[in-house]
Formats: structure tokens, sequence, C-alpha cells
């Protein structure tokens, strides 16, 4: 069965930047499941394993406009201290936040008194990324999966 919209994808991958360090990676891990054609993986990647089937090998090079996106300056901001969680914080902590925009994962970049500087751009935007991929299996997604948007089961929500 090959890879189309509405098909459930499972696969081990590698994720490697330009000059070759894993930045992540599936090995030892149980391998990667998403519902392809519904945004649950990076745009660059999920063209690159249109029409595959299980047990090929991709490799893939995704430009950062087709992956994590380009670093938006506007994504920097100061922030008053007591409109964020309580706790220590110091810099390069990650924070689930929740804004009238919506929710969100920040990077804590600097703390000055009591205003925190974040930085709510993806770690890896700006970034190439480069994926080595080997298909596991192709299957049509069940009905609740495709009213749910996301895969259920194993490797998938549950």
């Amino acid at each position: 069965m090959q890879i189309g919209a509405n098909k459930v994808v499972t696969f081990h991958y590698s994720l490697r930047d330009d000059e070759g360090k894993v930045l992540d990676s599936s090995e030892g891990r149980a391998p990667m499941t998403y519902l392809h054609g519904k945004g649950n993986i990076v745009p660059g990647l999920e063209k690159a394993l249109e029409g595959k089937q299980g047990g090929d090998e991709v490799k893939a090079t995704v430009p950062p406009a087709d992956g994590y996106g380009l670093r938006d300056d506007k994504n920097i901001r100061n922030v008053p201290r007591r409109r964020l969680p309580e706790g220590k914080l110091q810099p390069g902590m990650r924070l689930h936040l929740r804004t009238e925009q919506g929710q969100g994962v920040v990077t804590v970049m600097a703390i000055k008194g009591d205003y925190v500087t974040i930085d709510g751009n993806h770690p890896l935007s700006d970034k190439t990324l480069h994926f080595e991929v080997k298909i596991v299996e192709v299957r049509d997604a069940t009905a609740e999966e495709l009213a749910h948007g996301h895969v259920h089961g194993p490797g998938g929500h549950h």
C-alpha cells in the first residue's frame, strides 16, 4: 500500500543537521506513527514520503520553509515574570504556555529583574533538516482516526 492522504504511516527515522549531528532518532524506541495529509509531521518530510510504501528507505533534505519555518523576531518577547508559571526559571528552559493566541512552547532566553525574555520560535527554525527514514508499515486510517485528525493506538494517541 502506498503512502497518500488518509493513510497511517509507521516509520523509523534519524534526523541530522547540516554538520551531520543527530538531532533526533527513533533508534532504540518504537517507530513513529502519523496520519498522512493532516499536518502531523513537517510538510517537507510528508511530501518526500508521498507514494512510498512499507520497506522503502527514504533520504530527504528539508529546507527551513518546509520544516520548522524561518525564525521570526516577533516571536521573541519580554514578559513580566508574574505572567509565567511559578518556580525557578533559567535560560534554555522550555515552557508550555497558554495565551490568547493559543498554546505553545517557548524557550527562556534571559531573565532581568521582573522580566523574562522568551522565544516562541521552534528550536529547529532556520535549520535545514536531513532525514533518513525506513517505512515500516502503511495502512488505511480508521473512521475515528480520520474524524480526530490523528492516529490512535500504538505510536499514536491512546
